[in-house]
């Protein structure tokens, strides 16, 4: 070995045990860890920072900011509701939402496949009290294992299929990945569903309670009955229906400025009603969106509030120098001077439900405002408030739904069929988002996980470090030595082994180009026929599932699902075991040595 091989060794193992251990933030070891590797000349300056603008880095960004688009488009909500429900156990929940996953990656990216499900499973678990981290994994993984299904689910196998066809002429068909990927994706999704994820580490009771991080106080607010919410809720006790799948209790109906009595179910609605709800806000906006129901416009008798821009609902403490303090809102012209509306009002820990806008308002009240996501801080200013630590929730705009589900398929369609690339495809939509008024310029910034792009744009560089020093080559020939002598299947299983190993710690593309040549040089030496190794490369390079920077799906969820380090091994080690077990012998009945 040389200097440069020892140091770069010894510099990723450091780098792999301090994550592990946990003690400090993973993105900071990484860097700390890309900056040592300049100084000592095992990275070119010139490529210190290369791995930011990495295609797979730029993908992981515009993944986060697409699904955060589609969340705000009330998609995932109008999903949400069709896939989640609180009798559903979560085995079944998962066996469920991986099955749909995998299917899902067969066909499209698994990385869009993931994007499209992720937000859908953070609000399932939210609605069912649940963590978040208890089911992202297991669902990143079913992705995972569902690319292995097509030639098109995952690069290693278009990679496999190019050097296939180098060699032997032809590459792989579409589906000539199905048996041994199907028997692996099935066994896999199966143990995640069953035992798997009872391995995640539980981390406190907030987050085992489903907490997302968003505000979670009840109040007595008002939505305005629109003519499409009409179309799925003609009676109240339609509405109550909808409203109990939301989380929402529906504590009364008001027509034309008052209350009606008696037996309310059986009542049926009219355009211009007013339900009268008792909901956090989060839960009040998606069933806002989901019945296309409307905000009330702050008025006398309330009608329904024009959508003209992007709006959030914002708590508010009011302290005693605020302007409000011992005024009303509605004398105060809060819906004149800044076009924001009292929504709801809490009073000593009680919500009160009747005259919000004429109640004096009192030092320490907490107000539930709806206010113009561009005068947010504005209004904030001008009137004093204090706005509560994660108390802004961007409302919903369904109105741009089906365009945002539109383009979000059209990006994934263009890229499955190489139209362009995938960092493309996703840049022209969050474009559009911006445009069309889905996501706003702060919006972009903000739905990043910054720690995990510094993680990969350090850890990218290293990974090219380890081949331009000749210590890819040093594997691939220890390796080789290592498999002299024994069976043809010993070989292979010695093969996928170290490729899973490999690609824990590179990224699983660069790992399938470094073993894909060793596979056919292996089977040349043993005389035997190379697919039966190709494939094992394939999806050995696929199973990364030991750390959160084998694969871009691992590194989507690390953030969202409060995960550390060293989370993954946890399930992913018997899985890997598992992946070993069924594919081998199916490789060697399926493609024949």
């Amino acid at each position: 070995m040389t200097t440069p091989q020892i140091l770069l060794f010894g510099l990723l193992g450091t780098m792999i045990v301090l994550m592990l251990w946990g003690r400090w933030r993973y993105d900071l070891v990484a860097f700390a860890g890309l900056m040592v590797a300049v100084l000592i000349g095992l990275v070119p300056k010139e490529q210190a920072f290369y791995g930011f603008g990495n295609p797979t880095t730029v993908i992981v960004a515009l993944v986060l900011i697409a699904t955060a688009g589609l969340t705000r488009s009330g998609a995932v909500s109008r999903l949400t509701r069709v896939m989640a429900t609180r009798s559903r156990g979560t085995s079944a929940h998962i066996g469920l939402f991986g099955a749909v996953g995998g299917l899902l990656s067969g066909f499209m990216n698994n990385i869009a496949a993931l994007a499209m499900l992720m937000p859908v499973d953070i609000q399932t678990a939210r609605k069912t009290g649940r963590a978040p981290g208890l089911t992202l994994m297991p669902l990143a993984f079913a992705t995972i294992l569902g690319g292995m299904l097509t030639l098109i689910g995952t690069p290693p196998n278009l990679i496999v299929s190019g050097f296939r066809s180098e060699v032997l002429g032809q590459p792989y068909r579409m589906f000539d990945f199905l048996p041994v990927g199907g028997a692996v994706a099935v066994a896999g999704i199966a143990f995640i569903a069953l035992i798997g994820w009872r391995l995640i580490p539980r981390r406190d009771r907030s987050e085992e309670a489903g907490d997302t991080g968003g505000p979670q106080r009840r109040y007595f607010a008002l939505l305005v009955v629109t003519e499409a919410s009409l179309k799925s809720a003609r009676r109240v006790s339609d509405a109550r229906e909808e409203a109990a799948r939301a989380s929402v209790r529906i504590v009364g109906v008001s027509r034309r400025g008052q209350e009606m009595t008696g037996k309310l179910d059986e009542q049926l609605l009219e355009d211009g009603d007013v339900l009268i709800l008792r909901a956090d806000p989060a839960a009040l906006d998606e069933f806002r969106s989901t019945s296309d129901l409307s905000f009330p416009d702050g008025r006398n008798e309330p009608r329904a509030r024009k959508d003209s821009e992007g709006q959030h609902l914002v708590e508010c403490l009011v302290p005693a120098a605020s302007e409000l303090a011992g005024r009303s809102v509605r004398s105060f012209g809060m819906m004149n001077r800044h076009d924001g509306v009292l929504i709801g009002l809490r009073r000593r820990g009680v919500a009160l439900r009747r005259n919000l806008p004429l109640q004096v308002l009192e030092p320490g009240d907490m107000l539930l405002m709806l206010m113009p996501e561009s005068r947010t801080e504005e209004t904030i200013q001008a009137t004093g408030l204090l706005r509560l630590d994660g108390g802004s929730l961007p409302v919903q705009r369904e109105r741009h739904m089906k365009s945002a589900v539109a383009l979000f398929v059209l990006a994934v369609i263009a890229t499955a069929f190489e139209v362009t690339t995938m960092p493309i495809a996703l840049g022209c939509v969050i474009v559009a988002y911006t445009l069309v008024g889905v996501l706003s310029v702060h919006d972009l910034y903000k739905h990043v996980d910054w720690p995990v792009i510094v993680l990969l744009g350090s850890m990218i560089p290293l990974g090219l470090a380890l081949d331009q020093t000749g210590g890819s080559a040093l594997i691939a020939q220890g390796l080789a030595r290592l498999t002299q002598g024994y069976p043809a299947w010993a070989a292979l299983v010695v093969l996928m082994g170290a490729t899973m190993m490999l690609s824990d710690v590179l990224n699983n593309n660069a790992t399938t180009i470094i073993a894909a040549p060793v596979s056919i040089r292996l089977a040349e030496a043993l005389q035997v026929q190379p697919d039966a190794f190709l494939m094992g490369v394939a999806v050995a390079a696929s199973c990364a599932f030991l750390t959160p920077i084998g694969h871009q799906n691992n590194t989507l969820i690390l953030g969202p699902g409060n995960y550390r380090f060293g989370d993954y091994w946890r399930m992913g080690l018997p899985l890997e075991f598992i992946v070993m077990m069924v594919s081998v012998p199916i490789l060697l009945i399926v493609w024949p040595l």
